[in-house]
């Protein structure tokens, strides 16, 4: 007896039978790519259904944070097809660092978006207020966090690239170098003051909104992406929109590049490459998640009409970034205690007295510039003030806190009392007995000397017997550094030596300012 064909085999048939590409094609994509991806990028998925629809290749996404994903391909610890990344800079400069022992993958980039901020509009408007220009910086957000106008949420930039090109966008700002980062513009952390506003963190963007939308009384404004915090805008969530600024002094811009890490993959990442980028395609990515398309044809949605401005530049070398990522720190950000000793010796009458008022008005907010509004003390920070000649002759303690601190610290240094001698290092050894004693109470709160001085020693101690007994101290003690200022006719040799033996360094004003050198070694006290 004849069997019937099984249902398959007639299918079979059937296809045979039929005109090429008229159908019969198999659920089975003809390709499948593994591609490793930014954890940003889970709102593209549905975009590459159609991708498999209509070029037959399928993406198996697997997700992980930027920089994660960075640091394991520059050892290249990953076996992946592609990989998709928010950005490949950070890629670039570890792979660079390798010395040429791992290729550079092929790129190129998809769609774009620049790292803003989104602030609540009143807290935005008492920002204006304090600003010069109504186009709010980095600085004017650094200077309201530091005065505690603004509280803020940021992904943590040791995990997800929109915290890490934050971080860099901001520090760039605050070195006002209009360049690259260099390694000495972070030897000393001028972030402090913003960092002393941040109230919310994650791991990745999308775990900082969930963050800030759970308790939106936690921050007033959120550093991310422009394309994720326009769409918290658009889905309700939030009791009010948040506004978009574009911070004047500069914005990195995030790439999305798709990388081929198997070159056997060359035919199937080209026709990825191909999709992503042609017109319709980047419609559909503006549309669907209000990232900027790359192809300057499609119309532009409202919400992306605004010029971002200034590109900042990335750093060109590792230990930057690594320099950066270590300062950050959470754990260690108890605000410090500075011990600031001060020479009143008659030579410091007129001029140069001036120049150390001025100096702390600076300091504590009247420094209108973009580094000023950076380095400035911050909400919460506490510090030491002693006057000294012949011997510390006052010494008072303050807490930046409300506007009444601000006079306090300008009582103290206005008074016209000066001393016909300088003992240098008795007032050096003085802090840090004063330092000794402030380690013992709180050991986990970080403590610096400043001495700032324009006059040869010639009173009290000598350098050698000052050494000898901060070697004497207990450990931590030993552990606080000396940042030495020069002005005037200082020895400038005992100067570098002192802080050279304690950890710190010298700065002399006399090749700049007075200001200048306490601002070039702010972020370091």
């Amino acid at each position: 007896m004849m069997r019937r064909p099984s249902l398959a085999f007639a299918g079979l048939i059937a296809c045979a039978m039929l005109v090429a590409g008229t159908g019969c094609s198999s659920d089975e994509p003809d390709t499948t790519l593994r591609v490793l991806a930014s954890s940003e990028l889970a709102d593209m998925r549905p975009l590459l259904d159609e991708l498999r629809r209509d070029t037959g290749i399928a993406i198996e996404l697997d997700y992980r944070g930027t920089v994660e994903v960075s640091t394991s391909l520059s050892r290249g610890d990953d076996d992946h097809d592609l990989a998709w990344l928010s950005d490949d800079r950070y890629l670039q400069l570890r792979l660079r660092a390798a010395g040429g022992r791992r290729l550079r993958p092929l790129s190129a980039a998809i769609m774009t978006s620049p790292v803003v901020v989104g602030v609540r509009p009143r807290t935005a408007e008492r920002l204006r207020r304090n600003a010069p220009d109504p186009e709010l910086s980095w600085a004017d957000i650094a200077d309201g966090a530091a005065e505690g106008l603004l509280r803020f949420g940021m992904a943590d930039p040791r995990q997800a690239n929109s915290g890490l090109v934050a971080l860099v966008g901001v520090a760039t700002a605050a070195a006002g170098t209009g360049g690259a980062l260099r390694p000495e513009d972070v030897t000393c952390d001028r972030l402090r003051g913003l960092f002393s506003g941040q109230t919310i963190t994650a791991t990745s963007s999308a775990g900082l909104i969930d963050a800030f939308v759970a308790d939106q009384g936690r921050a007033d404004a959120l550093i991310g992406y422009e394309s994720t915090l326009l769409s918290l805008n658009a889905s309700g969530s939030l009791r009010e929109p948040l506004e978009i600024i574009y911070p004047e002094d500069g914005i990195v811009l995030s790439r999305y590049p798709l990388l081929l890490l198997d070159p056997s993959r060359r035919a199937a990442y080209d026709k990825v490459v191909a999709w992503l980028t042609r017109a319709d395609t980047q419609r559909k990515i503006m549309q669907r998640t209000l990232r900027r398309p790359l192809d300057p044809s499609v119309r532009r949605d409202p919400r992306l009409r605004t010029e971002i401005g200034n590109a900042l530049y990335f750093p060109d070398r590792p230990e930057v970034i690594d320099r950066l990522l270590a300062n950050y720190d959470p754990s260690a950000r108890t605000p410090g205690q500075v011990i600031f000793a001060l020479d009143y010796s008659g030579s410091m009458r007129g001029v140069r007295i001036k120049a150390l008022r001025s100096t702390f008005e600076g300091l504590i907010g009247g420094d209108g510039s973009s580094i000023g509004k950076f380095v400035r003390f911050y909400k919460g920070e506490k510090f030491i003030l002693m006057r000294f000649g012949e011997k510390v002759r006052a010494e008072r303690g303050f807490t930046i806190a409300d506007p009444h601190d601000a006079g306090a610290i300008r009582d103290f240094l206005s008074t016209e009392e000066f001393e016909q001698n300088t003992a240098v290092w008795s007032a050096l050894d003085h802090a840090y007995r004063r330092a000794a004693e402030l380690k013992r109470a709180a050991p986990g709160r970080p403590v610096t000397i400043v001495l700032m001085t324009d006059g040869l020693n010639n009173a009290g101690i000598e350098l050698n017997e000052f050494l000898s007994r901060y070697q004497a101290l207990p450990p931590q003690a030993r552990a606080v550094h000396a940042y030495t200022v020069r002005l005037g006719e200082a020895d400038p040799v005992e100067l570098d030596r002192a802080a050279k033996a304690t950890g710190g360094r010298m700065v002399d004003a006399n090749a700049s300012s007075l200001n200048l050198a306490f601002k070039q070694t702010r972020g370091c006290f």
